[in-house]
Parts: structure tokens; C-alpha cells; sequence
């Protein structure tokens, strides 16, 4: 299979951390630059000690985060943290204390930095670590953890020099941005000569790196694009990723054969994959009888209620199957779970007291066998 999923799954690779994937994908690079430039029109960044693509998305979902930073403050922390290695020399080392007076004094303009408060302290921490994974930075002499434990300790790093490809040229000034909305727009900005290759880019990256593409209207014109486009579509992610392309009404989904999978898949064998494919299948056997209706755009749309007395009803039928963790979840928490994993795989859209089921899931339901007498308790 063509190497370009190997970045599609990494952030970057770096050549002294594995020389050997560095080396593969490096060869391997001409048979899928065309694809990477002209239909995902993203930028692949590529010097003697590091590989990265730049997936930049058609539209920012809930699920693209950094799935360690729990707060606000961490994305904060992480872009001054970016700043203040901009002045450091490759191989540079500093310290802890030397670095957290620069975060201090570059905030204290926008919120409140507290270093006695060890929600501030593990927020920083996490953004330490997270750098360090990714190799932005290299402990050389003590531990990022240990500051969360308490003020006041002593870390000594190294910079690596990587942190300058983390993050994205634009070729507008961002500083005027308020939301991520400006940055949509800025992306896609259709300027008529080259409007064609905007859509071709939003539509192969919605495919690509989402579980899901909707429209709402039939003159979508992106939809109108993928509809009329579908077979070089198909083609052109086969050939590159693998995997196959389905069309519907008002969705569309590129999904992988179940024996060449890669990167993070839905359903998996894990109790919460199995509880959704569960789910699933009870919001179908609600529409097929008519309880339930679906509506023009072929989304379901329920109270917040409703849906929180599903996931019941699915436990209170299925219990002694789940884990020992599911069964004994407060309703309200198993609710938050339930929501938090659909939502991520564009699954259900959430609005205050509204809950919008969307089309994917008609498309896997999970089922019990009919002799199952119940699991063993935990």
C-alpha cells in the first residue's frame, strides 16, 4: 500500500526517531505527491531530518483537537511555548523556570497565570508532554511531570528545532482571526479563477480525513461535483488509500475494507464501540416501525431526552453483557460517553436540548446473538 498513509497517521516523522519509516516514505513520495498536491491540495513538508503533511481540513469538526489538552488554556500555553523556542537555536537547552516566566509574561495580558494552582501547573504539563511525544522538545535533565506535582522544580531541555514546522503558513495575515469560522473562509475564499480546484480540494479532504460528508440541498456544489465526479473519485482514493467510495442521497462516506485498515476505526473491539453499534441499531428498528421518522435530509431529530432514554433502554435490554464499567456508569456520565463517541465519528449532532442523528448511522448496527443467556459478572 502506498506510503502516504504512513503520514496520513503521524503527525510527522522524524528520521532520528525512525530512520527506517523515514527512508520508506521518503522513496515512495513520488507516487503519491500528485495526488497530495492537486486533489487534497495540501503542503508536504519534507527536509533531510523530517517528513510531515499538512491535513488541513475542509471544515474543523469536534474530533481534531490534540486529544490530551482538556483545556482552553493548554492551546494557549502551546502557542507560547511554539514562540519562545522561535529564539532558540537547534540543540539550544534552557530551563523550566526560564520558560515559564516567558509563558507568564506573554499571558498575563489575556488571563489570569497562577503557578501555585496545579490546574495551571498540569496544564502545562501537558502541553510539556505533548511536545515532548512529538519530539519539540527533549528532556535532558529532570522530569516535565514533577512540576505538576509541585512549584518550583527544575527541568532542563533541549530544543530539537522541529517545533518550526509545527505549525501551518497562511498567505493572509491571521492576526485580525476571532474564530476558526475566518479561517474556513480564508482556505476556500472562491475566487473565481480558481474555484474549481477549491471544491475538488474541499471535497477529496472531507473524504479523506472525516467518517462522514453531508449536504443538505442538491445544489450543493460540492455534491454536485463528487456526484458527477464519483468514478475518478473513487478511483483516485482507491489508488491512494484504499478503501471505497458510497454515495447517498444526502451523504457520502469512503470507508476501508475490514482487512487493510488503518489509523483509529469505527467499531473496534472495545465496549464503547459496541454500545454505539447497539444504539445504532435500536434508532433503526424505531424508524423502520414508524416510531421514529425520518426527515427530508434524512436526519432524525430527537430531544435530549429521547435519546438519553434510548441508551437506557440499550442497557437495561443488553446489561449483563457490558462491562462492569458501562453497567454501573450514572445515566447522565453513560449519556456524555454515548454522545461524546458519536459525535467525534459524525454520527449525531448536539444543540442545547436538540440531538440530530445523521445518515451514517443507518449504515452499521450490532446485535447480540439470539441464543446469548447473558455475560459473567466482573
Amino acid at each position: 500500500m502506498n506510503e502516504v498513509r504512513t503520514l496520513f497517521e503521524n503527525f510527522w516523522i522524524c528520521k532520528d526517531r525512525d530512520k527506517e519509516t523515514y527512508y520508506k516514505v521518503k522513496r515512495d513520495i513520488p507516487n503519491f505527491q500528485r495526488f497530495v498536491r492537486e486533489q487534497l491540495g495540501w503542503k508536504l513538508v519534507h527536509t533531510e531530518n523530517l517528513l510531515k503533511l499538512e491535513k488541513r481540513p475542509a471544515h474543523a469538526e469536534p474530533f481534531m483537537g490534540i486529544q490530551e489538552f482538556t483545556d482552553i488554556r493548554d492551546y494557549c500555553i502551546l502557542c507560547v511555548v511554539l514562540m519562545y523556542l522561535e529564539d532558540k537555536e537547534e540543540q539550544e537547552q534552557f530551563l523550566l523556570s526560564e520558560l515559564i516566566d516567558y509563558v507568564e509574561t506573554q499571558l498575563k495580558s489575556y488571563m489570569t497565570i497562577d503557578w501555585t494552582s496545579f490546574t495551571q501547573r498540569k496544564s502545562l504539563v501537558r502541553v510539556l508532554q505533548y511536545m515532548e511525544r512529538l519530539q519539540m522538545l527533549r528532556v535532558y535533565e529532570g522530569s516535565s511531570e514533577a512540576f505538576g506535582a509541585e512549584a518550583g522544580q527544575e527541568v532542563l531541555y533541549e530544543n530539537t528545532g522541529y517545533s518550526k514546522y509545527f505549525a501551518t503558513s497562511f498567505p493572509t495575515d491571521i492576526s485580525g482571526y476571532e474564530s476558526w469560522e475566518d479561517f474556513e473562509k480564508t482556505d476556500f475564499a472562491e475566487f473565481q479563477e480558481d474555484r474549481g480546484t477549491r471544491r475538488i480540494n474541499r471535497v477529496y479532504r472531507q473524504l479523506a480525513v472525516c467518517p462522514a460528508f453531508y449536504w443538505e440541498g442538491n445544489d450543493d456544489a460540492d455534491a454536485l461535483y463528487l456526484k458527477n465526479q464519483r468514478q475518478w473519485v473513487a478511483r483516485y482514493l482507491n489508488e491512494n488509500l484504499g478503501g471505497n467510495l458510497d454515495i447517498y442521497r444526502n451523504a457520502a462516506f469512503f470507508t476501508l475494507d475490514a482487512d487493510d485498515c488503518y489509523g483509529t476505526v469505527h467499531p473496534r473491539d472495545a465496549m464503547l464501540p459496541e454500545a454505539v453499534l447497539l444504539v445504532c441499531a435500536k434508532i433503526q428498528e424505531k424508524v423502520v416501525s414508524g416510531k421514529w421518522k425520518k426527515q427530508e435530509n434524512e436526519c432524525i431529530y430527537l430531544t435530549r431526552q429521547e435519546f438519553a432514554d434510548l441508551i437506557v433502554e440499550c442497557r437495561m435490554s443488553w446489561k449483563s453483557a457490558w462491562s462492569k464499567e458501562f453497567r454501573e456508569m450514572d445515566e447522565d456520565r453513560l449519556l456524555e460517553t454515548v454522545l461524546g463517541y458519536m459525535k467525534n465519528w459524525m454520527m449525531v449532532r448536539c444543540e442545547e436540548e436538540k440531538i440530530t442523528v445523521l445518515p451514517s448511522v443507518g449504515r452499521a448496527a450490532g446485535y447480540y446473538p439470539d441464543d446469548f443467556k447473558g455475560g459473567t459478572e466482573e
